[in-house]
């Protein structure tokens, strides 16, 4: 699984990285965080509003930052794993 936050690494892509690695770590997950910062890489997304994660090429998220336990929904259904509320 490749997963993808998508930013200029403003205050908001750092939360969303920060966010999503808790929530792989609480779900027992080491996967590797890639940051694209490069606009035009952005943009080959579709997406316009930032931040963003994506994971295996598709944007699950634009333009906010979800809770941890949105990160832990989103992830567990990419990585068919059964999380806990």
């Amino acid at each position: 699984m490749r997963i993808a936050v998508l930013g200029s690494g403003c205050k908001n892509c750092n939360a969303l990285e920060g966010a999503t690695r808790q929530a792989l770590s609480e779900l027992g997950i080491d996967d590797d965080i890639a940051k694209i910062t490069d606009f035009g890489e952005i943009a080959s997304y579709g997406v316009m509003s930032t931040p963003a994660l994506a994971i295996d090429g598709d944007v699950k998220t634009t333009g906010r930052v979800p809770t941890v336990d949105e990160l832990k929904a989103i992830i567990a259904a990419e990585h068919s794993i059964v999380s806990s509320p």
